[in-house]
């Protein structure tokens, strides 16, 4: 053990966290939900869905037999909903491929869905105790301060050298204590602005600390101008007060999530939107717009509430459309701005 580790561990025991609601009863099945929730999602906003996800589905095989539909219903709020179509699809391959157990080694792991590396070394670390290195933002913050690795972490070269020296600061021993201790650290100590230096066990020997350089690591990724795209969203709703919700397609944004009809801003205007659900009527409110901010782009949304006669002799085909209850009684996937607006119409009593 390096004193790297060593002084982690001392610190751990006394200040780490030991009361997450994953680090009881640490299975890896409990361990790979929290940590692909926890994949660009702070700790406090994973845990209700934690618990949540557990209640409804405590076992892999409870998961495996579930609907794509119900998972997302858990998972919405969320965001990067491919984590949560990833997550049903690798319950199928543990209970179809692997007899309902999780593989015991990181090669194993990597080959199921939506697992690479840095989770697959969580995994085994956290809830088999094998020997794995891991990589996640918190600890990338730690190991560049403390070396002072220079440049953006996601470039292959640093992250290739990032790779190396996790793998030297990883004891054999107490891997698992180790693993949650370099994690907690950078997210409670080392954070990434305002780092609590002077309460951190590795400060006298931190480079970035010693050369009062902190604020320069870690590099940061080089920037862009975020595009802007436009929609209209058109928000149907039927006599009832029901809203006409169809599913998007598997692939894509928002993935098997229902959302509102919509068409760009570019696009000729619609006139007629009736179909053989319902038919229009000119009576027409816009809403106010809002933006949604994606990792690549913005998206500014132009809600049309319009008001339609639903047909009463068409039943819903649940894997394309459906009318959704504005008491949100109905557990589907929603996609984030559609959740909030459909939330904002129920809030505000709005009809048409």
């Amino acid at each position: 053990m390096t004193d790297f580790s060593d002084n982690i561990l001392q610190w751990f025991e006394k200040h780490g966290r030991h009361d997450l609601p994953w680090q009881k009863n640490p299975t890896p099945y409990r361990v790979w939900i929290s940590e692909i929730m926890l994949q660009q999602t702070q700790v406090a906003t994973v845990i209700p869905y934690f618990q949540r996800f557990m209640e409804r589905f405590p076992t892999v095989d409870k998961l495996a037999s579930a609907n794509t539909d119900q998972v997302l219903h858990l998972w919405t709020g969320l965001g990067y909903y491919a984590r949560a179509r990833n997550l049903h699809k690798t319950a199928q391959c543990v209970v179809n491929d692997y007899e309902g157990k999780f593989p015991r080694s990181i090669e194993g792991l990597e080959s199921l869905p939506g697992i690479g590396r840095s989770t697959a070394g969580a995994i085994a670390a956290l809830s088999m105790n094998i020997h794995a290195p891991i990589l996640d933002g918190n600890v990338k913050r730690v190991l560049t301060r403390f070396h002072a690795i220079p440049g953006w972490s996601e470039q292959s070269a640093v992250k290739n050298e990032l790779w190396g020296i996790a793998e030297k600061h990883t004891p054999k021993k107490e891997v698992a204590a180790y693993t949650q201790a370099i994690m907690d650290l950078g997210a409670t100590v080392c954070t990434r602005s305002s780092p609590l230096c002077k309460q951190c066990p590795l400060h006298k020997k931190c480079s970035a600390f010693n050369t009062d350089s902190i604020e320069q690591f870690p590099g940061k990724k080089p920037k862009k101008q975020m595009p802007v795209k436009s929609v209209v969203m058109f928000i149907f709703q039927n006599e009832l007060g029901e809203i006409y919700l169809e599913k998007r397609p598997p692939q894509g944004i928002w993935g098997s999530l229902y959302s509102f009809p919509e068409q760009t801003k570019e696009s000729p205007e619609n006139e007629n939107f009736s179909t053989s659900s319902f038919s229009t009527s000119d009576n027409k409110q816009s809403l106010e717009p809002l933006r949604h901010t994606f990792s690549h782009y913005h998206l500014d949304i132009e809600p049309q509430l319009v008001a339609v006669k639903k047909n009463t002799n068409v039943i819903a085909e649940s894997e394309r459309w459906l009318w959704y209850p504005l008491d949100h009684s109905l557990e589907v996937g929603l996609a984030a701005p559609v959740k909030k607006l459909l939330s904002n119409l129920s809030a505000n009593s709005v009809s048409i």
